[in-house]
């Protein structure tokens, strides 16, 4: 994509709290290249992601060239107290603050792609968004992130920034609910622009979908577990998946879902599970 390797497969490090150099160090230990964090205190320990990715490359294991680094700007609203810029600062000077901030966390001097945390509102797009978009785009310009993109955004939302953007999202990631046709339309949108779909929260947010008739089945046919037949399922439909499982054994688990295929029957059966 523009130059740039992406992984099949991306480890998020959201709500790992102490536990997150360890396990970023597991993840590429199992054999992750792609890391997802946030400059977030409140959900992400992104300086313990630095240290984990620092020390992998200094034990040999990968190089920094190996390794895919997303982290994003997150707005005032969605920080605690632990803020990574001056609050009183123009948004502008607010995505410059945390970006050069997350640079030192991750003991690097560019990041593979760097996303918004979220709109403002869950529907359409203020100034200040489009002030944090553009200072992002400088960013991208001065070849400090090679990719950007939005997270927990709408379609109209997407469609806007796509439409009116110098530099277009690379990457979408959203919470994908089996509910909505696993965000289907947003997922449809970014298959006609060329832009990445990240889905996180396969697993967490679709609990019931993992003990469903189809999935079990499937599952059963080929000697897999229900959580890697929904990855490799998202894998099958476009999507670049995030897990976040905190076990070893659970993370080479994941990384086996390129090991296999399903029939395209099962993959129109999950799809269609449960839409309402």
């Amino acid at each position: 994509m523009q130059g740039v390797s992406v992984p099949g497969f991306l480890y998020g490090t959201a709500w790992k709290e102490e536990q997150t150099e360890a396990l970023a160090r597991a993840a590429l230990a199992a054999g992750f290249r792609g890391i997802d964090t946030a400059n977030q205190r409140r959900h992400y320990f992104e300086a313990a992601v630095g240290a984990a990715v620092a020390s992998t490359i200094a034990s040999g294991v990968v190089s920094r060239a190996d390794v895919f680094l997303q982290t994003k700007f997150t707005s005032v609203g969605g920080q605690d107290h632990r803020l990574p810029y001056d609050p009183r600062a123009g948004v502008d000077v607010q995505v410059r603050q945390s970006f050069e901030s997350s640079l030192e966390h991750l003991r690097t001097d560019y990041v593979d792609s760097y996303v918004l945390h979220g709109p403002t509102y869950r529907s359409r797009l203020t100034d200040e968004d489009w002030n944090v978009w553009r200072a992002m785009e400088a960013l991208h310009e001065e070849k400090k992130t090679r990719l950007i993109g939005v997270s927990n955004v709408s379609l109209d939302q997407l469609e806007a920034i796509h439409g009116a953007a110098a530099v277009k999202p690379a990457f979408v990631q959203n919470r994908c609910y089996a509910s909505t046709g696993w965000d289907k339309r947003v997922r449809a949108y970014c298959t006609e622009q060329g832009i990445v779909y990240q889905g996180f929260s396969l697993l967490t947010a679709n609990a019931p979908v993992l003990d469903s008739a189809v999935v079990v089945r499937t599952a059963e046919r080929l000697g897999r577990s229900p959580e890697q037949v929904v990855f490799r399922f998202a894998l099958e439909v476009g999507m670049l998946p995030l897990t976040g499982t905190t076990s070893a054994e659970h993370m080479e688990e994941d990384l086996k879902v390129f090991e296999f295929e399903l029939e395209k029957s099962e993959v129109d059966a999950i799809e269609r599970i449960a839409v309402r």
